[in-house]
């Protein structure tokens, strides 16, 4: 079990792990060594709240498929260990982006001070627009 927030969690028996060949350069290890991980987390059949599944699958992310799968690469390093927590740590910060209810926004008004410095900027913009005006000559 992982720890989203608060009493959410997230059940380690719904993520599927493949081992895959890294990437980019590397020595002689490279061919050889499958070190980096695909993690899937199929959205859908979790045991996530349904307003979180819904939350996850609509957002605009290339690692969420239509079919409400979660997909995460990690190849960062070279031992498989690590990748496989960094993608489970990619996940579960996707998971909490969404499970963090958006803070309503609060209407403010410009202060008294504020509305007269931009008054005054615009008049001062102005004036030295007017002065690029045509040079009468005599």
């Amino acid at each position: 079990m992982f720890h989203v927030q608060d009493s959410l969690y997230l059940d380690e028996r719904e993520l599927t792990f493949t081992m895959i060949r890294a990437q980019g350069a590397g020595g002689q290890n490279v061919n050889k060594v499958s070190s980096a991980v695909h993690l899937r987390f199929d959205v859908k059949a979790s045991s996530l709240p349904p307003e979180i599944q819904d939350a996850l699958c609509a957002l605009s992310d290339h690692r969420v498929s239509k079919d409400g799968v979660i997909v995460i690469k990690s190849q960062s390093f070279r031992s498989q260990e690590k990748n496989r927590a960094e993608a489970i740590e990619r996940l579960l910060a996707m998971v909490r982006s969404v499970a963090r209810p958006d803070k309503p926004r609060q209407a403010t008004r410009p202060t008294r001070a504020s509305q007269r410095r931009r008054v005054q900027r615009k008049v001062r913009h102005g004036e030295i627009k007017r002065l690029r005006g045509r040079v009468e000559g005599d």
